[in-house]
């Protein structure tokens, strides 16, 4: 056995970048933030006995988007996997930089094979209602990410990215979820068995579908497990005591059970749901947000202030044509001019304005280092054949395209999120598509971010603007949405060269050559590229207002991407 005790801090194998192209700043941690807030903490109770500790001051931030779902084994979107980040703690978490270091788990080790991860958990971690966490709120965890009745969205990422023993086949309905390869060898040690070799293991146990739950706990909640302050338990920095499914306000108090308490400096966090990008500035202004959001022309007004910052936030944001329910989508040329006609730079730099940069490749650049150090997509003119800015080609490819299905004209839907910021691009993407290419009407469907989901994910739309941002530090994270039946494949394309090499790159012997394995990722996004799966659109930057009182806020573009454990408020 390969011993490593205590500190584990491990970097993947994959080095993680904190900032992404175009992006104004790269630190991970920011100096900036504003005044006291206006909103009221909730009066609620958390569940258990978690109390807050006085001093600390509360920290009020913005969120474009409410919370879909307090269930880690469930949730899907960024906004949900903070909240349940700040007050639940995985085997790991990420330091300052993005490193894989020790949080429920106090050490681990490893098989000289690499197939076994043995870890030991913290004696003083214990949940809000004063129970221990223990190895077996793990095992109860992971076998309900894989369990077909739940139904986790998730799931692949023990299966596919984890590649956790048997979670293929228990997904699969082959085998019960009792033989997923995860064992409480006693109360404070979890053995992991995979099947083979993964270099990024660590860092996805900071991921929230990796997150315990005390099986006790959820029994006795029922169906309304994570939809209330009494149906959430704690064990992280914060407790959840104010909340309600959909709400525009909700907050959280420090944890006094937490095992690092006098780590954590901030009273609690107050969160504010703002679609309105006015009304979100105006409440920075004014002093009742601490951080915001801005975009477009608010840009202009702030870029010079101090408090004004760029952020990475790993998204890529793109258009999903739906390939199977779609005839005309089917055909490769009329897909290849609708992506050709894209003007990526305009949307950047004439709509947005927030420093996201126009991204021509399906994993976007700086989140993934290669073996030898290198940007995965530094080269963004490398698919110049299939994708970029031309309206001459795209012309081209439309008349061929047309002649092909035999007809003169299009008209197509797209649904966008009700967000400001989506909504802008989706104007600029009509006005583009319909000025470039003759006989093609495009109509916007406007819809609530969670509806928006659930159609495309039910193959209900015909286009979609939606995003993706990295769950670790590697190109698997974006390719392996691809493969035939994946839930987040929102086309429902299919390519078996494509799925082979997928495979290849998870189970195959490419799981130990990491070159090798490089290579064939980039044959596999090649492949995507020239069927034109997506039309790339954009690697986002958070344009953010963070007052000066606030310090300590850590971004990062994988996973999480605002972390709060070492922020602290001044008067």
């Amino acid at each position: 056995m390969k011993k490593t005790k205590a500190v584990l801090a491990i970097m993947m194998a994959s080095a993680m970048v904190a900032g992404l192209a175009g992006c104004g700043s790269t630190d991970t941690t920011t100096t900036p933030s504003s005044t006291t807030g206006a909103v009221e903490a909730g009066s609620g109770d958390a569940a258990g006995d978690a109390t807050p500790i006085a001093g600390g001051l509360d920290m009020n931030v913005m969120l474009e988007t409410p919370v879909e779902s307090l269930d880690p084994q469930q949730a899907t979107d960024g906004t949900s996997f903070e909240v349940i980040a700040n007050y639940t703690d995985g085997l790991m978490q990420m330091d300052a930089d993005g490193a894989a270091v020790p949080a429920i788990a106090e050490s681990y080790e490893l098989s000289e094979d690499g197939l076994t991860y043995t870890f030991h958990l913290r004696e003083d971690a214990n949940w809000s209602n004063g129970t221990p966490v223990t190895a077996a709120d793990f095992v109860f965890a992971w076998q309900r990410a894989v369990d077909p009745a739940v139904a986790s969205e998730y799931s692949y990422m023990l299966s596919d990215i984890g590649q956790i023993k048997n979670a293929a086949e228990i997904i699969a309905g082959e085998k019960d979820k009792s033989e997923l390869g995860v064992t409480a060898v006693d109360e404070k040690t979890l053995k992991v068995e995979l099947n083979v070799p993964v270099s990024y293991f660590l860092s996805l146990m900071y991921f929230p579908t990796f997150y315990p739950v005390n099986e006790e706990f959820f029994n006795s909640c029922g169906d309304t497990f994570a939809t209330s302050p009494e149906t959430v338990l704690s064990n992280g920095a914060f407790v959840l005591d104010a909340y309600e499914p959909a709400a525009t306000s909700f907050h959280l108090t420090k944890n006094a059970g937490y095992y690092d308490a006098d780590r954590i400096q901030l009273g609690g966090l107050n969160y504010q749901v703002v679609q309105d990008s006015q009304q979100a500035l105006m409440s920075y202004q004014t002093g009742a947000l601490d951080t915001t959001l801005v975009n477009g022309e608010q840009v202009d007004q702030v870029k010079d202030d101090p408090e004004f910052q760029a952020i990475g936030a790993g998204y890529l944001w793109y258009v999903s044509p739906n390939m199977d329910a779609v005839p005309e989508l089917a055909n490769l040329n009329i897909r290849l001019a609708m992506t050709f006609a894209i003007d990526r730079e305009a949307i950047t730099n004439d709509v947005l304005k927030d420093g996201s940069a126009a991204t021509f490749t399906a994993v976007p650049p700086q989140f993934a280092a290669g073996p030898d150090g290198s940007d995965f997509s530094a080269d963004q003119t490398k698919f110049s054949d299939v994708c970029a800015y031309d309206t001459a080609k795209a012309v081209e490819y439309w008349q061929t395209g047309l002649t092909e299905l035999g007809i003169s004209e299009l008209t197509l839907d797209m649904v966008v999120d009700a967000d400001d910021a989506p909504q802008k691009v989706a104007q600029v993407l009509k006005e583009q598509w319909e000025t470039t290419l003759p006989g093609l009407t495009v109509n916007l469907t406007v819809e609530p971010k969670k509806q928006r989901v659930q159609d495309m994910q039910d193959g209900n739309f015909q286009l979609g603007l939606t995003r993706w941002g990295p769950d670790y530090a590697d190109p698997m994270t974006y390719l392996g949405m691809w493969v035939t039946d994946n839930s987040n494949n929102y086309g429902l394309w299919s390519n078996e060269e494509y799925d082979a090499i997928i495979e290849e790159c998870t189970t195959g012997d490419l799981c130990t050559d990491a070159e090798g394995r490089w290579t064939r990722l980039y044959d596999a996004e090649k492949i995507v590229m020239d069927e034109a799966v997506i039309f790339p659109l954009y690697t986002q930057c958070n344009a953010e207002m963070m007052s000066s009182k606030v310090t300590g806020v850590e971004f990062h573009p994988v996973a999480l991407n605002r972390v709060y454990k070492n922020a602290v408020k001044s008067e």
